[in-house]
């Protein structure tokens, strides 16, 4: 076998299994998604999930792992909270906050490359991740629903949407850096990474 052949059977090889954890994490949000506590905003795993795809897998696979589990709820496949799918879900009230995963996942990426993936770098991502979240989401939230019942001030959206989710959210925050640097790992030493 010539080196040439050999490169590209490994490069094909590295693609497949980029595809495969890609794909992984986004069935992985959608089943933290599912673990849900109905509310004004559902309590799901799903800030876990994300946060999880990007320290396992890095910015770049852990932002298109997000984008993809977008984009199968986009399409109508349930992976939303609720066993939900379907564009209207995204262009209804919390629709924000699941477009503001991306940018949750773009900003870990961002520090990733600027910081090299050092600890604090990654826990400063997340949390600036989670914000930008929360703000994206909170705006849309807004927009919408006074388009369908009239306007809300950001004090009553935040009680709704933001403050109940903080503590929560900050835990979760906790379990995909201890989670994520574990599997980071065993999958390392197994190779597989």
């Amino acid at each position: 076998m010539s080196t040439d052949t050999a490169s590209i059977k490994s490069s094909n090889a590295s693609k497949t299994r980029n595809m495969a954890y890609i794909a992984v994490f986004a069935v992985l949000m959608a089943i933290c998604s599912w673990i849900s506590i109905p509310m004004t905003v559902p309590f799901t795993l799903q800030t876990f999930g994300v946060f999880l795809a990007c320290i396992v897998l890095g910015g770049k696979r852990g932002t298109l792992s997000v984008i993809v589990y977008i984009l199968l709820g986009a399409i109508g496949v349930p992976v939303f909270a609720g066993f939900t799918g379907g564009i209207g879900i995204l262009f209804g009230n919390t629709g924000g906050y699941i477009i503001g995963f991306i940018f949750s996942a773009l900003i870990m990426w961002l520090f990733e490359k600027l910081f090299n993936g050092q600890l604090w770098a990654l826990i400063v991502s997340m949390i600036l991740g989670l914000l930008a979240c929360y703000a994206i989401g909170t705006v849309w939230f807004m927009f919408v629903y006074a388009k369908a019942a009239g306007p809300v001030g950001i004090g009553t959206v935040l009680g709704w949407c933001v403050f109940p989710f903080i503590i929560p959210d900050v835990v979760k925050i906790v379990l995909a850096l201890v989670v994520g640097k574990r599997l980071n790992a065993a999958l390392s030493k197994a190779g597989l990474l």
